[in-house]
């Protein structure tokens, strides 16, 4: 098989072309970023190549490839929806057309447990996909997903949607901390015993998985017949009370309304680059069943998901990376200048 990765460079992306690379099945690899790594990193029977999804002609680089794993997604700059949405929504659309005029077979499409509607209770792969509304990142996915209904129901290619819940691993936590945390936040508090206080809303929960097992899942769909979305996600579910004993931090239950105006605030003065609708999304997103993962991928998570959580945190505290652009631990710059002359979230 030959696969084409798009979004190959990023924490999920780097972990999806490691497992296919030593699939013996899979003859060829071509990895797609918008910036590709250096000379520093390679993988076997893989290539990188240019393209940016929202403008480039993409359908050349897929010509010829059995199947097309589409992974681009921007999650920065959070304070310009329309650039946003130019890669997260057009983007995926184009991606989408090409696979269709490159006549590629297979599409498996990252999307997100992020997509869901908020519901009482966990969800399987049917529940609908509204996301969440006041968070922009699942109105993307969201969208995207609208997207593929009309595409699948218009075309003949054989379509598949992972759903992974957050994916966390070591080398990706220079990254998330840029992304999410910001330039101010200390590295070095980053582990169990150094965060004394956990202040959070009782209601807020999330699942996490292993960017590695995300990437296993894939490569079992790449390799069999299915078909439609899988969920993915590892126990236990991680809440306030979980995270401040696995922390050794004392849990304060605070208003989620007061939580939230305290991070529009911060974000609005550029202390950190995170707009509030990810709270939003933690309190509202249903968690997920992994039932038909198990069941038709023969899939399971490796590692639980406070060891996911445990490999990030380890991650920002010891500066871990890729030489890929966007895991690279020195892109901030030194002492994080470019982040702070960037602004957080632009």
């Amino acid at each position: 098989m030959k696969i084409v990765v798009i979004g190959a460079t990023g924490n999920i992306g780097t972990s999806v072309v490691a497992a296919l690379a030593r699939e013996s099945t899979v003859r060829e690899v071509v990895g797609i970023a918008r910036r590709v790594p250096g000379f520093r990193i390679s993988f076997p029977k893989t290539t990188f190549a240019s393209a940016d999804v929202a403008t480039d002609p993409l359908a050349p680089f897929l010509k010829g490839a059995d199947a097309v794993v589409h992974l681009a997604w921007a999650l920065q700059p959070a304070r310009d929806p329309r650039a946003l949405y130019a890669v997260n929504v057009t983007g995926s659309r184009r991606v989408f057309e090409a696979a269709a005029e490159a006549g590629v077979r297979l599409l498996v499409y990252g999307s997100s447990a992020g997509a869901y509607s908020p519901a009482p209770g966990p969800v399987d792969e049917n529940h609908p996909t509204g996301g969440v509304a006041t968070s922009l990142y699942s109105r993307h996915k969201a969208e995207v997903e609208r997207l593929l209904d009309a595409f699948e129901a218009d075309s003949h290619v054989r379509v598949v949607r992972m759903r992974p819940a957050l994916s966390f691993k070591r080398e990706a936590g220079q990254e998330i901390r840029r992304y999410f945390l910001g330039p101010l936040f200390p590295s070095r508090i980053a582990s169990p015993g150094r965060i004394p206080v956990l202040p959070l809303p009782r209601g807020l929960h999330f699942q996490a998985v292993h960017s590695d097992d995300v990437a296993e899942a894939y490569r079992r769909a790449l390799l069999s017949n299915v078909s439609g979305a899988f969920n993915l996600a590892a126990g236990p579910v991680l809440d306030p009370a979980v995270l401040a004993r696995h922390l050794d931090a004392r849990h304060v239950a605070v208003p989620a309304g007061t939580l939230r105006a305290l991070l529009a605030a911060t974000y609005r003065l550029h202390l950190q680059p995170s707009e509030p609708g990810w709270l939003d999304l933690g309190l509202h997103n249903p968690l997920v069943s992994t039932d038909r993962a198990r069941s038709e991928l023969g899939w399971e998570p490796s590692r639980s998901s406070l060891d996911a959580l445990d490999e990030l945190l380890a991650g920002i505290r010891e500066r871990a990376g890729l030489p890929t652009p966007p895991l690279r631990p020195g892109a901030g710059g030194v002492l994080r200048w470019r982040e702070f002359a960037g602004r957080p979230g632009r």
